[in-house]
């Protein structure tokens, strides 16, 4: 019989990660146990490697194994344009657009009061002082569209612009491909709005 504290324990461990509830950790736990042990091996010491070397970036805050990311070191982006995202994941969507090049820094988070997240927390004094280096011509806030994001993106484009910087902010709209019949109404008001 499987030792019950050992297979709760995985099971509780998996539902640590996003979108994972108990079922779906079960199922996970069950396949890694009954057929697939190497694989459960080899994700045991992808995690254990990752943790151990994986570190923020000293300037854009991203994830890397050295001081500066690869981003940070490729002398061929633009310096004068910064991009903010709330996370590394965030970072990683928009270079897969491959629409951007220049540079960023990650908050990693979003300003949220009711759970304690403030200003210090996302670390926008770090970015102010990365912003106001003089370099930098123009910030673009890339947060979320939710509360949170566009909360983050009033709170850090007033203090940016405050100091003289030119700021901005993604633009909002119509999907590429969809018909407005299934929009939502929200994003047809945005797009209406910031219409060009």
């Amino acid at each position: 019989m499987v030792n019950a504290h050992a297979l709760d324990t995985l099971i509780q461990s998996l539902r640590r990660l996003p979108g994972v509830g108990v079922r779906s950790a079960q199922r996970m736990a069950f396949h890694l146990l009954q057929h697939d042990r190497e694989g459960a091996q080899v994700l045991a010491r992808s995690l254990q490697e990752a943790v151990a070397r994986v570190r923020h970036c000293t300037q854009c805050h991203t994830f890397t194994e050295d001081e500066l990311c690869t981003t940070c070191r490729d002398p061929r982006r633009d310096a004068s344009k910064l991009c903010v995202v709330e996370t590394p994941a965030d970072q990683a969507a928009l270079e897969r657009t491959a629409a951007f090049n220049g540079r960023y820094f990650v908050l990693m988070g979003r300003l949220s009061p009711l759970d304690g997240v403030g200003p210090r927390d996302i670390g926008v004094a770090r970015l102010i002082e990365r912003a106001s280096d003089g370099v930098v011509q123009e910030v673009i806030l890339a947060t979320n569209f939710t509360a949170e994001g566009e909360a983050t993106a009033h709170v850090i484009g007033q203090a940016l612009k405050s100091r003289g910087l030119n700021v901005t902010r993604l633009a909002r709209g119509v999907p590429a491909g969809s018909e407005l019949e299934y929009v939502d109404l929200g994003t047809i008001a945005h797009a209406l709005v910031d219409r060009r």
